[in-house]
């Protein structure tokens, strides 16, 4: 049993790790990772690593796990974790939750982000060898005590399926929306870009709609995103672009686009890739009603917080705090209960 001042400690220097990583070794390891899956660009790669590195500090850490009684855990469970691979180190707040917690862990990797996660699990475990022996990673989940699962809707019937006889938090579609008033300035539209189209766009935490009062917003937000057409250049990501550009001509459906993103007038909340859609609101009230009933598919709300009660400030929702729960559900209160 390692020790949770010894846990936090291996957590927090991996922080340190991460952040004074040799150049030479972080372009080798995020060319690795790219080669494994296409749309994990070193750019990408490296916000991942600056958003573990703004996790990991001692403070967030502490202040986050003083709400649980973590100290003694007597019966040690071997809790599934079965990793989505959407975006770079998608399943390390799983890892590392349940890590915490005092468990052992048996990830079932993503094959579209096993060279980061493998990376991360090897550091921990130089930092700290009593990990070893809390940390598998098998081909497959059975028997398991305890499960956690991420995936689309469709999976997540499947999850429930398999493992609901257990105890279990299984995840399904999310993603995030923004809302403007029209007293934006360039600066927060643009940092409304980083929302948007950070890791393309494939994230839950990525705004795949907004809500606004007037369609005149709309010219001044995709003037504001110019400056991201560089980081976005990937051919991937163009290929959607110019597959739902054609779409949209062929059928006569109104939009407006900037040369690499779609902005398009839609009730859905989730957008294709290098499409945001939009939706006309009448009063905030009306909104507030109308994203409450939505909540269960939201995973977070980026506004003025100010004047939006809960919200994300804008170019913040990629960089989530240890509290900041996947749908909202809070797996370490789960794993302190197993």
């Amino acid at each position: 049993m390692i020790e949770l001042t010894a846990r936090i400690d291996a957590f927090v220097a991996l922080g340190k790790r991460i952040q004074n990583l040799d150049a030479f070794e972080k372009e080798e390891l995020f060319r690795r990772a790219g080669n494994k899956n296409n749309w994990f660009t070193p750019k990408s790669c490296e916000t991942a690593f600056e958003g573990l590195s703004f996790m990991l500090q001692e403070g967030k850490l502490k202040k986050w796990l003083s709400a649980y009684s973590l100290e003694h855990v007597s019966d040690i469970k071997d809790v599934g974790v079965l990793m989505a691979g959407n975006i770079p180190a998608v399943g390390f707040h799983d890892m590392m939750t349940v890590l915490l917690s005092g468990h052992k862990l048996s990830a079932k990797l993503s094959s579209a982000d096993e060279v980061l996660m493998k990376w991360l699990i090897g550091q921990l475990i130089e930092i700290e060898p009593d990990f070893e022996k809390l940390i598998e990673t098998p081909e497959m989940l059975k028997g398991k005590d305890a499960y956690i699962a991420t995936g689309s809707d469709n999976s997540a019937r499947y999850f429930n399926y398999y493992f609901g006889k257990y105890p279990s938090v299984i995840r399904q579609n999310r993603t995030s929306i923004a809302v403007l008033d029209g007293s934006e300035g360039e600066v927060a539209l643009k940092k409304l870009g980083i929302d948007i189209l950070t890791y393309f766009g494939l994230g839950c935490r990525n705004v795949s709609k907004i809500f606004i009062q007037s369609e005149e917003e709309l010219t001044r937000l995709l003037d504001a995103l110019n400056s991201f057409s560089e980081e976005v250049s990937l051919h991937k990501f163009h290929n959607n672009y110019e597959y739902n550009k054609s779409i949209y001509l062929v059928n006569g459906e109104k939009h407006l686009d900037n040369g690499f993103l779609i902005l398009k007038e839609s009730e859905e909340l989730v957008s294709p890739i290098a499409v945001v859609y939009y939706e006309i609101y009448d009063s905030e009230e009306k909104l507030k009603e109308k994203l409450g009933n939505l909540q269960t598919k939201i995973q977070c709300v980026v506004a003025d917080p100010v004047k939006w009660e809960g919200a994300v400030s804008f170019g913040e929702a990629q960089f989530p705090e240890p509290w900041n729960y996947a749908d909202g559900v809070d797996t370490l209160e789960f794993l302190t209960k197993l």
